[in-house]
């Protein structure tokens, strides 16, 4: 499943994120592109966080799956996870990796330009004190499991 190197993505810090995996437990998984690809095929209404379903879409089909997304790439890449603070008080995660930042689900927000600077650093056991958040981060790692056979 290599990532094509003149393959143009959409995702913020793409054109660096050529980190490798720290694990081989997802078969073909080698970079943040490889896992963008991937994950592509599994987002859906229900990896969507619950406030946002009814304006999940294919061609939106990064809404609402930033921290379960970047937990998971957590765990293939290591690293840290990062929040930049939104409207309403939630945090918009990302990862950071050594020099390579990026944010694999960064289309959902458009034109609109983030802050990938400064921002604090968000810990699974907070984010997945929600049972629902920590269920749909279970589901996302288990269909890519599947999928990477």
């Amino acid at each position: 499943m290599k990532s094509g190197q003149n393959k143009t993505y959409k995702f913020y810090g793409w054109e660096h994120a050529d980190v490798s995996a720290i694990t081989d437990q997802y078969k073909g998984i080698e970079t943040p592109r490889d896992l963008y690809d991937a994950l592509s095929d599994i987002f859906c209404a229900n990896t969507c966080a619950p406030r946002m379903r009814h304006e999940w879409s294919p061609e939106n089909k990064t809404l609402g799956q930033c921290s379960i997304t970047a937990f998971l790439a957590q765990d293939i890449f290591g690293g840290k996870v990062y929040g930049v603070l939104r409207p309403g008080g939630n945090y918009h995660c990302y990862n950071v990796i050594g020099d390579c930042c990026f944010d694999l689900t960064s289309e959902q927000f458009g034109d609109e330009i983030l802050v990938y600077e400064n921002n604090p650093e968000q810990f699974r056991e907070v984010h997945f004190a929600k049972e629902e958040k920590r269920k749909r981060y279970e589901y996302l790692k288990e269909a890519l499991k599947r999928k990477m056979k």
